[in-house]
């Protein structure tokens, strides 16, 4: 192989707001952070672990409008990108380090609006009581039609 390899694919959860930073020219950035879980049984103790893993997430322009109009805390997302590592300064003087997840494509999963909008129409016709003549009670407990 002659080149080298930088992707990345995660399917994980928000675990905040989308933040966005508008620069001068129209240009922006948006930020949120990513969990991702890994689900395991402990050996020694049979006990079921969770091991979330976090990821901060950046997206620019058009992207990141989109991701900030449409997603939500908690809302489940696929995303495909590149790790990016950064460093800069403080004011006082102390270094510090992040690695970030650049993203170049996105698919929303499910977003809480949708899972709303959802169970509001999936619900929309259980609101009313059933009507008296719904339901068979002509007392004939004769079902042969039923498998079991």
């Amino acid at each position: 192989m002659n080149g080298t390899v930088n992707k990345v694919v995660l399917i994980g959860h928000l675990g905040d707001e989308v933040k966005m930073h508008y620069f001068d020219g129209g240009n922006c950035i948006g930020r949120f952070p990513l969990a991702t879980n890994e689900v395991y049984i402990n050996k020694t103790t049979g006990e079921k672990i969770t091991s979330t893993e976090w990821h901060n997430i950046v997206v620019r322009n058009k992207a990141a409008e989109i991701c900030e109009k449409y997603l939500s805390k908690g809302d489940k997302i696929y995303v495909e990108g590149r790790i990016k590592s950064r460093q800069w300064q403080t004011e006082d003087g102390t270094t510090k380090y992040t690695t970030e997840i650049q993203v170049t494509e996105f698919t929303f999963l499910t977003t809480k609006k949708e899972t709303e909008n959802n169970f509001k129409q999936e619900n929309k016709g259980f609101s009313e009581a059933p009507k008296s003549n719904d339901f068979s009670s002509d007392g004939d407990d004769n079902n042969d039609d039923l498998p079991f």
